[in-house]
């Protein structure tokens, strides 16, 4: 058991090295917008240290698999929360990046909540049957609350839409992986088959790359220790929300941790909001300096 629980911890270290990576070639890599989203993710992919990164993540999550798969998920969970922290104390130490006293109690607040609602796992929860419409409801709701973070200027302009999105893309995709195991496990094909007939495959994977392309793009808006947490906690939130929506999930009977998971979503629901409102008004506090600067010029 202790052997998977340390793999646990080197996973979620390894995912935080990997995203720093990614982060550091934020302002040496183009933004992927408009037309120009193939062109700018295909030069990702060809920036060594930005692969390596993509490679260093990959191997966390194999580690991530490996652990989950033989300690009890809860204890797992908790450990790769961590991975949040580490990537903030990186951001520090390597990239240079401050938060203000406010920022880093919304910081620490998103960490709690990540905590409580993984140890609230081990409560348990039923789960009924998938219903493939309420997915189809979830995302169509999820979609119109990213959309209407593009739609304000000012988050769009500070990167937070950005961050808000990937984190909406990746808690879907782990909601479609959910559907996606149960309609292979009930396959009666053969492997091959069963990943091509899989319809919910496909959703998985173009959340996921939305999700890293969004995450990129708001690294280059964006300070990572504010961009990494909201998205984070929204990635964490969403599967909790898809299951108690489409696969019949209710909250946990043992009382305390139903409490954990209520207090969870409410730190970082009120955490996020924070994070979004200081990286917002820190780009709005630029803009007159910027502007001053270019009429003394």
């Amino acid at each position: 058991m202790l052997v998977y629980l340390v793999l646990a911890v080197l996973a979620s270290t390894l995912m935080a090295l990997g995203l720093l990576m990614m982060r550091s070639r934020a302002t040496m890599l183009p933004v992927a917008r408009g037309s120009r989203v193939i062109r700018a993710v295909l030069t990702w992919f060809c920036d060594p240290i930005w692969l390596s990164g993509v490679g260093v993540q990959t191997l966390g999550w194999i580690m991530y698999v490996i652990a989950v798969s033989q300690a009890p998920v809860s204890m797992v969970a908790v450990m790769m929360q961590g991975g949040i922290a580490l990537f903030v104390v990186f951001s520090v130490l390597a990239m240079g990046e401050r938060a203000r006293a406010a920022e880093w109690a919304g910081i620490v607040a998103i960490v709690l909540g990540m905590i409580l609602l993984a140890l609230s796992l081990s409560g348990g929860a039923s789960q009924g049957a998938m219903s493939a419409r309420a997915i189809i409801g979830l995302t169509a709701a999820l979609a119109i609350v990213a959309l209407a973070a593009f739609a304000n200027p000012r988050f769009a302009r500070a990167g937070i839409a950005q961050a808000i999105g990937s984190g909406l893309a990746f808690g879907l995709a782990s909601v479609f992986t959910k559907a996606m195991t149960d309609a292979f496990e009930a396959s009666e094909f053969g492997l091959a088959m069963r990943l091509i007939t899989d319809l919910w495959i496909y959703p998985m994977l173009a959340a996921n790359i939305t999700g890293m392309v969004m995450l990129q793009n708001s690294f280059h808006q964006a300070r990572g220790i504010i961009t990494m947490p909201l998205s984070s906690a929204l990635s964490n939130l969403v599967p909790i929300l898809g299951g108690m929506i489409a696969f019949g999930e209710r909250l946990p009977s043992d009382p305390i941790a139903a409490a954990m998971r209520v207090t969870a979503f409410a730190l970082a629901i009120g955490a996020s909001l924070t994070l979004a409102a200081s990286e917002e008004e820190k780009i709005e506090s630029r803009a007159p300096a910027v502007k001053s600067a270019d009429l003394a010029s």
